[in-house]
This record gives C-alpha cells, structure tokens and sequence, in this order.
C-alpha cells in the first residue's frame, strides 16, 4: 500500500493546506475523493498486503487434516497433519492455521508418540515460528550474501574434492532418524567415500546405546510399555516428562492410576518406585521414592541385580548413602512377585553399565516382549565422536565444514576446545535458526527453515516413520537439511518437497504412491511402515563397560541435566519457555546450582548466593537453590543457558554449565567444588505467588518443612489404595462442612441448558505444565518479563501449584493445576462496581474486558487467587510478526484490565454453533479445552454436568470427587478427584515418602 504512486496520490488530494484538505473531504464535485473512500481503498489495500506478506502458503499442495478445503474460509481453521521433533526423534502433531498462519499446535490422535497430546515444546513452537529474532537473511562473512553465491562456492568445492573423493570434507548434523535425510547422506558419502559424517547431541542418549549394544551384542532401541506394567522401577529416569516417547510414557502410566472402584482397583493401579538424585516430575508420583547420588545409582543396580540372582560387576553397594535397610530386598520381593508385568527403565545420563543391568534385570524378569519391546535403532549413524572431529581439525585435515543445526561452539565440553579449533578450517558453513554462537565464526551462514515451513520426515520413539509438511512458506526463505545435501550432491535446483517424493518413490510403486502420499499427509503417520520388534538376549557385555568410581560418603558430585523448560539452550529465546515455571524448583528465567538443605547448611549456603563452581580447573559463578529431595552431597546444574547470541530474549540469561562439561564424563563428575563468593542473586521462583493459604503450599526455599496441618484441609487431599478400599468416601469425609444452599446470600438459578463444569484428577497430573502453555497458546497471554516474575506479575491462566510433605530429604511431592473455579457462587462478581465480571446462563464467570477499569477488587476477593491484572502494556502490539502469532478468536488485551481463565469460551461457542447448524445439541466430547487437550495424562475433563452421561458429569459423581474451599459456598464448577498412593506395605519407609 506504500507505494510512490499512492503517496503521491495523497500529497495531490490532501496537501497540507487545511481549508484545502477539507474542501477535498468535502466536496467529491470539486474532483477532490471522500475521505471514507480513502479510507475503504486503504483498508483494502493493508488486508492485502498483509494476506500477500504474512500468509505465505506453501506453492506445492499440502493436505489438511479434516477435509481439503476448495478456499480458505474466514474465521474456520484448518488443521494439518505434521510432525516436529526433538532430539531427532518424532511427535505428530495437527497444527491450526487461520486464514494461512499456523496459530496453535495440538497433538495428532493417529500418531503413537502423541495420541492427541503434545508437551510444552510442540506447544511453543508456533512462537518459535514468528520469532522476530530469527535469522532472516544469508550471511557471508558477516554482510548479506546469496543463496546463489553460497550455491556456486559449494559447486567450486565440489569439484575440488572430486579428485580427492572427498577428503577434507566434514558434515556435522544434530540427531537424525529421518529416512529420505539419510538416504541423502548415504549417497553423498558413496560419491565422496573419504569424506566423513559426524553427530552432535548436546543432550544424546549414547549411553542407553551403548548400554544395550554391551549387553546384547548388536544395537535395540527400548520401548516401555507402561500401560502393562504393575509395578515400575525408574533408576534416575525421569520418563514422564523428557527422553523419546515421553508424552505417551505419561498417557500409558497415567492410564494404570486411575481407580474408580474399590472393587477392581487392586488390579488396575500400577506402583512406582524411584531412586533417583534430584528432584523431579517422575520422582513426584513415586509411590516410594529414594534419593541418592547419581554416581552411586549403578552400586544400587549392581545390589538389585545381585538380589534377583542376575549377574553383575558394577560396584561397591556398601558405599551408597541413605539406601534404608531392607530396601533393596522388598523391592527384588515386588519385582519378581511381579514377573513379566514390571519394567526397570534406566535414565538417560546414567552410565552405560546401568542401561545394561537394566536390560539384564528386564530379560531376567520376562518383562521382554511384555512391558518392554526392543525395536530397530531408530537413528541414522554418523560418527558420534566430536572429539575426534576436533582433533582432525587440529592436524589439519578438515578444509571444509558443513554444520546444520547443531551449535557446538557453545555446546561441545570445554575440554575440547571446538571454538579455538574450528576456526582453523579454510570453509566454514552453519545453517540454523539462529545467528548463534556458531555462526559467528562461519564464513556462511544460511537460514535455516523452522520444522513448520518444512517438508520431511522422520521416525517416533518407536520407530513409526511421518510425514512433514509446512504450513506456510518459509517466512525468511529459510533452507531445509534435504536442500542443503541437494546443493553439495549438485542439485540446488531440487526444494524439500521434491526431493521428499522422490525419495518415497522409490519405495513405493508408482501405481500406489498418489494414494500414498495423500493419505500420509492427511493422516499424518505412514502406516505401512509400521516396525516390528526384535528378540533380544542378555550377554555378557555388562561386565566389560566401565564401572564407575565409587566416590566416598562425604564426597561431592555435580550432575548435568538438560533444563526441563529451555532443554540444551535451543529454546533459549523463546519466552515462553522462558517464563513457564519448571515442574519442581517454579523458577523462571534462570538455572542455579541446586542442592539438598543438608548440603546447603553445610556449604553455609542460602537461596540467592552466588557461588563458584569449580570443576577440572574451569569455574562458573551461578546462584543457589535449595530443593528438598535433591541427594545429599550432589550439586545439579542445567545446561542451555548463559548464551551470548541467542536473540533479544536468551542473550545473557542464567550461567554456561557447559563450560564444565569435560567429553570423558558429561553428565557425572567427581571432583567439583562449591566456593562462597558473598555474592547475592535476584531469582525469579513463582512458588509463592498467588498462595491460597499461608500454610498450604510448603516454599521450596525452607530448609524444614512444616506439619502436615495443610494437607488435612481440602487443598490436596490425598490417600493410599488400601485407605481407599476401606473408605471410598475418605476424600469427601475430610472436607469442611458446606453451608447449606439457603444461607447463601446468591440467588439460586435453575441451568436448564448447559451447565459447563471441570474435572481433575490429580491421580493422572504429572506437572508436566504442558497446560500452561497450551493456554497461553490458545489465549494469547503475554510474556512479562523476568522482574514482572518477581513482583508478582505473571499472566499464566492455569497454574500448577507444588506442594511437598513429610520428610524434608525424602519428601512426598504433589501437583495441583489451579485455572478459574467458575464459582456459581462467585466472589468475585458481586464487588465489581461496574459489573466487568459476571455469570452466564451456562455457568460460566465471564470477564466483559470493555467495562473493566482495573480496581480490582475481584482479584483481591477471589479465595483461588485465579486473576490476572495487566500492570503494563505487557501484549506487543509493534512487532510485525507476532500479529501472525495470535489467536483470532481471542481478543488481545491491553493495559489496565483483568483477565482469566474462560474455560476457552472460543471453543465453546464454536461447538454450539457447529451443534445448532445440525440441528443437536453439543454432545459429550465436541468442546475441547486448550488445557485439556494438551494434556498427556489425560487428568482434564470438561464437559456438561448437566448431562449425566458424560465423563465429566461422571467424575464429578465418583467418591474422590472434592472441591476446594468448599466452606466458602462457592460452589466451584472445576473440581479435582483425590490423589491416591499404592505404596507397598514390606517396605522399611512404608508410610514415609
């Protein structure tokens, strides 16, 4: 619309004489043009523009999940069928577009690793997308070059290594499982046989491989089967919320802690237990949990092993710290009481000698081909050794470098000196979504695509092969993997698209493949390529991998771990993930060096010091936090933070636990020290924001917790199996007497439609927060920034409050997701004074933003602490491509009003008139919920109580139904089933966590 001839057109018609510009405006007789006309061609010509600028649909067809559509209609979305992933591995997903601008994720029900559920990553990813930070041009040398220049560099290359047959040339690739990528790969190493392809996961499950490879002799990729376990053993694996498969791990487990009845819930509700060295969601929903050091997790498998007759060789049980006697020996009992239906599952940083007393333990067991099914690697291969990438660099071998998504500069152990080594290489080239640490120092740095503008494929944990397919064209021209191979293969000519057909192709015969690739892409998951699993044997292997050191009682360790919001620092400028508190600690916008209260009063430590951390000689300053259940004498610190180029929002954020990495011992090091600088640190934890009761919530930050007065109110109610069978009713026995209907100072209404109400179940919630994000998705919720966190100020809708009892070294943990109540009775309502905050006829406590003018005095009546006041201008009203980002069907809310949860009103409305257009009413099942939806346990429901067939109507009538401050008589329409334990009675801490 900016065009010379249109300004030119209104300097003619409105110059800046006034009389002029008004006799203009009004007199069309005159040949002057009315200002509405102006008006209309303008608005015409921005809606252009921006369906032109900002909706940018693929050229090649792409297939949507419902129906292909003949147009796109205004105001109903389309979902496609994709897949994004993480760590090389595969979840499907269906990804809204509105009118072209993919808006929400949400996950695919035909895929196995999602079943309609998704995590807190897929559901940023949209914000990933738009991110203004991204890298938006080709950079040569540190000014704008060309994809054609780049392009005729890499043919130059070519042929210089034509008559080397490729020595010298390096490729560096993050995790690969897709099988057209590899394909490439394959072909490009057949034409150029010296060349070599190395591989770079900052967070890799290498020890799981090599685990099982000793073990078994040949390579297997381990698949739980939850949902047939009764009783679970984790040794430090945090499987309900990271690792491959994870969003299915939760649904399957979650699946067996539902119990109903009394009658059948011997049979249905699993047992978890959980040695483990910090905290963490999996450890919350342990029916026993025990904290050791990382380092003395394989003597504890090594005892294990020993109890159940499995032979082993890997390590000293008598020098684990705080294994209670007696322990040991119930657990075997458990275990082999329940041979063929348990599962032990190894974490993914433990040492390769535990993934292979696992395996023993599981094949020892019968639990093969029940519980745990061993499939065919799922990756691509390359050369897993950085270190033997840098030393080739080092004697000058290397004259050309491709890296494509990974960012080693900042990543690779500080042993390895990467950064100081790279640029010795006379070609450098790096492709990612960012101008990172790495391609500061390339010569070239190419965009590279988001995986929502890229067609590809890849495998799920289980090895089931999908599809990608973009939902919009890369906003930046950003290349895919495939287009980089295709350009040093010589056919830059070829996109993704077509190179991805021509690889399908090949597998399929050309009669069936348009049928093929239409139902793949509608489907979302290629179902003839389903994988079938293999038949393993243990070996002897576990006596040959290294045993690790046995450390001393009193010595200390550092443990590493992937962060539970930003992962390995790829997610570093996505504020979002930024801002969600993480499951256990609620911190925000920062990492710490977490330590046990014990630990910490040795260290003469408190939250907020800033200590230094010292380890093989390398040393970073990085603030305390105190969290019960961590192991005594064991530090743990989260990589992916502390980036110096990660966009406005990363840059500088927390510490770089990467500069204490060493190659030889990644995850688990001996040897650290922790020296008091006198230093203080503001942090940003949210666990004491919006507290219900003072008493409640025990703070992580106390080094003694409190009595369990809190937990005999209503707030977490909580009870064993047996308690349970005895007691269906315990749950509502504990409640405080509710006022009778006729004192109440409401006056009563009859819902004779809908009545819209929730139910959770805190039976299945992992904490995963997956909610917390999908809201903030569906509702376009501002990000606020880290000092709003601290004064109080975050926007979150839904909460999920962490409550800790009993001991403080071995503590009970547990979830609670608070959104708005819905109160019939609502407190809120009745001291607005300018009736911003009302009911509706279906029970819902709406908010009319338009009459809101910020007293108030709702929030601060509120018992639940559920609003949120927009202090500031937190939404971004400026930058150009977050307006892509937004919901349409939610209103972005400016300064000075209150805002909440709707129950996704949006959503609501748009199923009653799907319903009223088919002459129906809404059934069971039509309206889902962002929170809801998302959710991997399945611990949402939401539905019309008034109907007594539908499952929420049906939670809310089963015996563990109870809702919070119910002495209040405000009758909330969100209510939460209680949270049952199945501990195992032959245990020396039974009636302890």
């Amino acid at each position: 619309a900016d065009t010379a001839e249109h300004r030119a057109f209104l300097e003619h018609e409105f110059p800046n004489d006034p009389e002029k510009e008004a006799s203009a405006g009004s007199d069309e007789a005159n040949g002057g043009v009315h200002r509405r006309d102006v008006l209309k061609w303008m608005a015409a010509s921005a809606a252009l523009a921006g369906l032109s600028g900002c909706t940018k649909m693929p050229e090649q067809k792409i297939v949507p999940y419902v129906r292909p559509p003949e147009e796109i209609i205004p105001g109903r979305p389309l979902f496609y069928a994709t897949s994004m992933t993480m760590g090389g591995v595969a979840t499907g997903i269906l990804v809204e577009s509105n009118m072209g601008r993919p808006t929400k994720v949400e996950g695919n029900p035909l895929h196995p690793a999602s079943l309609g559920a998704t995590d807190i990553f897929a559901q940023a990813s949209v914000l990933g997308l738009y991110d203004p930070d991204r890298s938006q041009t080709v950079i040569h040398e540190g000014r704008i070059g060309t994809w054609g220049t780049f392009v005729s560099q890499v043919n130059d290359l070519r042929n210089n290594f034509a008559a080397t047959k490729g020595a010298g040339l390096r490729i560096l690739t993050e995790t690969i499982t897709s099988p057209s990528l590899a394909a490439q790969i394959q072909a490009l190493l057949k034409e150029f046989p010296e060349a070599k392809w190395h591989q770079w996961e900052p967070c890799s499950r290498e020890q799981s491989r090599l685990g099982i490879l000793a073990a078994t002799g040949h390579e297997a990729e381990p698949i739980y089967r939850f949902d047939k376990a009764d009783v679970i053993l984790s040794l430090d694996a945090d499987f309900l919320y990271s690792g491959p498969g994870t969003v299915r791990y939760a649904r399957d487990f979650a699946a067996r802690r539902l119990s109903e009845a009394p009658a059948n819930s011997a049979a249905r509700m699993n047992r978890l237990y959980v040695v483990e060295q910090g905290s963490t969601t999996t450890g919350a929903m342990a029916d026993h949990r025990l904290a050791i050091r990382a380092s003395d997790i394989a003597a504890f498998a090594s005892a294990l092993a020993s109890a159940l007759h499995v032979p082993s060789n890997s390590g000293n049980a008598q020098l684990m710290q705080g294994v209670p006697v007696g322990w040991i020996e119930a657990l075997a009992r458990d275990l082999q009481n329940h041979r063929g239906a348990c599962v032990v599952v190894a974490g993914e940083q433990q040492p390769a000698v535990v993934h292979s007393l696992a395996h023993a333990i599981n094949v020892a067991l019968g639990n093969e081909n029940s519980t745990v099914v061993y499939g065919n690697t799922r990756e691509a291969r390359g050369s897993l050794d950085l270190g033997a990438l840098v030393n080739d660099i080092d004697v000058g071998s290397v004259h050309a470098l491709f890296i494509l998504g990974s960012n080693p500069v900042y990543s690779a152990p500080a042993n390895l000196t990467f950064a100081a080594n790279l640029l010795k290489i006379p070609f450098r080239a790096h492709v990612g979504l960012y101008e990172d640490e790495t391609a500061e120092l390339c010569h070239w740095h190419i965009p590279a695509a988001h995986s929502l503008e890229s067609w590809g494929d890849a495998r799920a944990y289980d090895g089931t092969v999908s599809l990608m397919q973009p939902l919009i064209s890369p906003l930046y021209d950003g290349k895919t993997a495939s287009e980089i191979f295709a350009a040093i293969q010589g056919h830059a000519d070829k996109n993704a698209h077509d190179l991805l057909q021509d690889y399908w192709k090949t597998q399929k015969s050309d009669k069936t493949f348009n049928t093929f690739w239409e139902t793949t892409l509608h489907d979302g998951v290629v179902t003839d390529e389903s994988p079938s699993p293999q038949t393993v044997t243990a070996g002897s292997g576990t006596s040959s991998l290294p045993v690790p050191s046995a450390l001393e009682r009193d010595a200390l360790e550092i443990v590493f771990r992937p962060d539970p919001t930003i992962y390995d620092g790829r997610f570093a400028n996505n504020g979002w993930l930024q801002e969600a508190p993480k499951p256990i600690t609620k911190l925000t916008w920062d990492n710490t060096a977490q330590l046990s209260p014990a630990t910490a009063q040795k260290l003469g430590v408190e939250n907020g010091d800033v200590v230094h951390v010292v380890l093989n000689n390398r040393g970073v300053e990085a603030p305390v936090w105190i969290v019960p259940g961590q192991a005594n004498n064991s530090v743990t610190v989260h990589l992916g933070y502390g980036r110096r180029k990660a966009g406005r929002v990363g840059t500088g954020v927390g510490f770089n636990a990467y500069l204490l990495q060493d190659s030889g011992s990644p995850w688990i090091a001996s040897g650290v020290q922790i020296i008091k600088t006198g230093k203080k640190y503001k942090l940003a934890p949210t666990q004491h924001h919006n507290i219900i009761d003072e008493n409640s919530r025990m703070p992580v930050v106390q080094v003694e917790l409190e009595s369990q007065e809190a937990f005999k109110r209503d707030l977490v109610r909580i009870g064993t199996l047996d308690e349970f069978n005895k007691n269906p009713k315990f749950a509502q026995d504990e409640a405080e007497p509710t006022p009778p209907k006729e004192l109440s100072l409401y006056p009563g209404f009859k819902y004779e439609g809908y009545a819209w109400g929730m139910a959770i179940d805190l039976n299945k919630c992992v904490g995963c927060g997956a909610c917390v994000l999908a809201c903030q998705a569906e509702n376009n919720i501002p990000v606020v920034g880290k000092e709003e966190v601290i004064a109080g100020r975050e926007m979150h809708w839904i909460r999920v409050d962490t409550y800790f009892r009993g001991d403080v070294d071995q503590p009970e943990t547990y979830f609670e997701p608070v959104p708005c109540m819905h109160c019939e009775n609502a407190p809120c309502e009745g001291v607005c004074p300018v009736g911003a905050t009302v009911h509706s006829p279906e029970g819902l406590n709406e908010m009319i933003y338009n009459r809101c003018v910020g007293t108030r005095y709702c929030s601060n009546n509120c018992p639940y602490k559920v609003r949120r006041f927009n202090f500031e201008l937190f939404a971004d009203f400026t930058t150009e491509s977050l307006m892509s980002l937004r919901n349409p069907n939610v209103s972005v809310r400016s300064r000075g009003v209150m805002e909440k949860c709707t129950y996704c009103v949006q959503r609501i409305q748009s199923a009653k008139i799907d319903a009223e257009k088919q002459d129906r009413s809404v059934r069971d099942g039509d309206i889902v919920t962002a929170c809801e939806a998302v959710c991997p346990a399945q611990a949402i429901v939401f539905g019309n109580i008034n109907d007594k067939n539908s499952r929420v109507a049906k939670l809310k009538a089963s015996t563990r139904d109870y809702t919070l401050l119910a002495e209040l008589n405000t009758r909330p329409r969100t209510s939460y089933q209680a949270r049952l334990r199945n501990p195992n009675p032959a245990m020396p801490s039974f009636g302890k966590a």
